[in-house]
């Protein structure tokens, strides 16, 4: 069985947008974490259907799979950036309480 067709379902335009949304949702936004990748798949099906030019399983599909991605992608990019604990607040608290320890 081939998985080749996943890799046609990413709409570049969408997973930007599902990404930007994702990001200022964890970084401005009083929400839990665990919303957010369910808030850019359903972003992201809306996005896909739009892009497409209409309501089709299609759309739904590739929009909700590209917004999922976006998490993915965020989620990617955080381990490099802040391998073992990436929240810049509590690598900041963390490095007050060093700090106050010596």
């Amino acid at each position: 069985m081939s998985l080749d067709f996943i890799k046609e379902m990413y709409i570049p335009i969408v997973l930007v947008i599902c990404l930007c949304v994702g990001f200022i949702a964890k970084r401005w936004l009083p929400t839990d974490n665990k919303w957010i990748p369910t808030v850019v798949t359903i972003l992201g099906a809306i996005l896909g259907c739009v892009s497409l030019g209409g309501v089709s399983l299609q759309g739904i599909a590739a929009g909700a799979v590209t917004g999922l991605a976006s998490t993915g992608l965020h989620q990617l990019f955080a381990q490099l950036i802040y391998p073992d604990n990436w929240e810049p607040e509590v690598i900041r608290e963390r490095d007050e309480r060093d700090e106050e320890e010596e």
